[in-house]
């Protein structure tokens, strides 16, 4: 893998309100468990001010689907392990959140392809965006190289050392609209990944949260 463009100056594509270029969107909804992995986040901002010229917002901002102001956010993060089902407050917003230009990344805490998050979240999908709308991106998609280079998804422990099931998402899947990234959804668990305690990080000889600065840059800049 080659190194990030380090030094450049990112314009984000989408204004913060305030002193910030970005802040960090948890989605809370009504069903199910939506604050899962509680300390992804603030490794994820941690690598936005270390790699990164965005002005970020260092802590985690958590909005309910149901509220209008979600419709302002830049970035929006949707995570869990349970049946999601969205209401009709909850549906309309995130309609119109990614219709408008949002960006959301969707991560399965399961790890799987057939339980209840993944299957819940996808049927709501294909009601809210057809049936065809979430599609599988190819390893040479702009994200893998919008800081870090990456020659695909980039694995994660939990795939590694294996769950005892031998399975390992070779993808990931998106809703795309005009042309970008609206909807990038993983069932990679990429939130158990990032979610650790911050002093563990200088034992890594990988920073696996280099793949949340791509997603994030690709998020602002496009």
């Amino acid at each position: 893998m080659a190194g990030p463009a380090r030094g450049r100056t990112l314009e984000p594509a989408l204004a913060s309100a305030g002193d910030f270029d970005f802040h960090f969107t948890r989605l809370q909804y009504e069903s199910g468990d939506w604050n899962v992995d509680e300390r992804a986040p603030s490794n994820v901002l941690n690598a936005l001010i270390e790699y990164t010229t965005l002005r970020v917002d260092p802590t985690e901002r958590v909005v309910a689907l149901a509220d209008p102001a979600m419709l302002n956010a830049p970035f929006c993060y949707l995570a869990g392990r349970r049946l999601l089902r969205f209401n009709h407050a909850e549906r309309d917003h995130f309609k119109r959140y990614v219709q408008q230009g949002g960006f959301v990344l969707v991560d399965d805490c399961n790890h799987d392809i057939d339980g209840l998050f993944a299957t819940s979240f996808e049927a709501q999908m294909a009601e809210l965006f057809g049936p065809d709308a979430l599609q599988t991106i190819p390893d040479d998609h702009p994200i893998y190289r919008s800081f870090f280079e990456f020659d695909g998804p980039p694995r994660t422990s939990q795939e590694l050392n294996g769950w005892g099931d031998g399975l390992v998402h070779e993808y990931l899947k998106a809703i795309v609209v005009d042309g970008r990234i609206a909807v990038l959804y993983s069932n990679k668990d990429y939130g158990c990944e990032w979610d650790y305690d911050f002093r563990n990080k200088r034992f890594m000889v990988t920073d696996n949260t280099r793949f949340a600065v791509n997603i994030v840059v690709y998020a602002m800049t496009r």
